[in-house]
């Protein structure tokens, strides 16, 4: 229960990074802002390593929220401004499994450190990647060609990179989006709330809160809850990093169902699907010192789905919007989304003492509210082979 502010704030940092390095995405360019999110991150995780007091804590994982919020948006943005229209929806898709991916990763590698030299090491390492990492997309990530299309400015950029990319450009070639229209950056929510996308805006944002509020849900509290029945801390990591795994797989799959039939009936069906298995893990059994594969299978399964809905939301957000306002966009959805993990943080504990019943029932329920408003979502994109 000590622990619920500091999760509670390191979302709350996400929320107000996600539209803050959005907006910063849309008018100054998605590189500079991903590569502020990325040191902030890092800096801030390896910070955490030397603290003292809850309070430090909280100030640091808040701080880290602020990067973290901030790259996603701009990762996706870039994705999809890179990729060819038909396949923008598996880019981002393939740039966001990395979020269940890392998971994968740092629970594993939790699950080594944690017994044998504590938290504090973990921290360091956690922070010492992305700060290496940072580095390397200074040195070899570009800015996305349609941000730098639409700014006379950054043609000269634009034509070097095209070069780069096997195209001829002739000398002082000027530039145009043929496909998107311009949109006011200084703006953005205007342009979320503007009768063109105001529909999806509210799915979008209804959809998002609760399914955030599941994943949250599960990426704070799940090694709790599993220890609360009985298992070891080490068995709780594995848990979450089978969780991950079963997400990574989740991406890859709904990425090709989506691809083959669109966005609408993988993502609807999909969440009733998140929510029934939830509901079934409920008759796994756990077994406290003895063969746990069951439960492992359970939860590989449910973080497969759940992960899938969540990740295509992000693709989804990048086909509604506009490149003007499409960091924005998809910034804005996470954060609200991340409102929802905010409350999850906070009444996590008081979930958990409720029981295992009450934990993978209000999942269950979360993802039943995501699919109405997947449901009201107007603009989902069609089969690949139709765009």
């Amino acid at each position: 229960a000590a622990f619920a502010p500091v999760l509670a704030l390191g979302l709350a940092g996400m929320a107000a990074g996600s539209p803050f390095a959005g907006y910063v995405g849309d008018r100054f360019g998605r590189r500079p802002a991903l590569l502020a999110c990325v040191g902030i991150f890092g800096l801030a995780t390896v910070a955490t390593a030397f603290v003292d007091s809850v309070a430090a804590l909280a100030v640091l994982r808040f701080i880290t929220g602020l990067g973290a919020g901030g790259a996603l948006p701009n990762a996706s943005a870039l994705a999809a401004e890179f990729a060819p229209a038909r396949r923008r929806p598996i880019a981002v898709k393939l740039t966001i499994v990395c979020v269940p991916l890392g998971g994968m990763v740092g629970g594993v590698i939790a699950a080594r450190v944690l017994p044998l030299y504590g938290w504090r090491v973990l921290y360091e390492i956690g922070g010492a990647l992305p700060l290496a990492f940072a580095l390397v997309l200074w040195a070899v990530l570009p800015e996305s060609p349609r941000f730098l299309a639409q700014r006379p400015s950054g043609w000269p950029a634009l034509a070097s990179l095209l070069k780069r990319m096997g195209h001829v450009v002739p000398a002082g070639s000027a530039f145009e989006d043929r496909f998107e229209r311009k949109v006011n950056e200084r703006a953005p929510l205007q342009t979320l709330w503007g009768p063109l996308h105001a529909r999806d805006t509210a799915g979008l944002w209804f959809a998002c809160f609760f399914s955030m509020n599941a994943v949250y849900l599960v990426f704070g509290w799940l090694p709790t809850m599993l220890t609360s029945q009985g298992l070891d801390a080490g068995s709780a990591s594995a848990g979450l990093a089978v969780y991950n795994f079963g997400g990574v797989l989740g991406v890859l799959v709904w990425a090709a169902l989506m691809a083959k039939l669109g966005s609408r009936g993988p993502m609807l069906w999909g969440a009733l699907a998140t929510a029934g298995s939830a509901l079934a893990i409920l008759l796994v059994p756990i077994q406290v010192h003895g063969d746990r594969s069951m439960l492992m299978w359970a939860l590989g399964l449910n973080g497969l789905l759940l992960n899938a809905i969540q990740t295509s939301l992000y693709a989804l957000a990048t086909y509604v919007y506009p490149t003007g306002v499409r960091a924005s966009g998809v910034a804005w959805a996470a954060s609200i989304g991340r409102v929802g993990g905010i409350l999850s943080s906070l009444f996590g504990a008081v979930i958990i003492g409720a029981g295992a019943g009450a934990y993978w029932g209000i999942i269950a329920g979360f993802l039943i509210c995501s699919f109405v408003g997947l449901a009201w979502v107007r603009s989902h994109f069609p089969a690949t082979s139709k765009m």
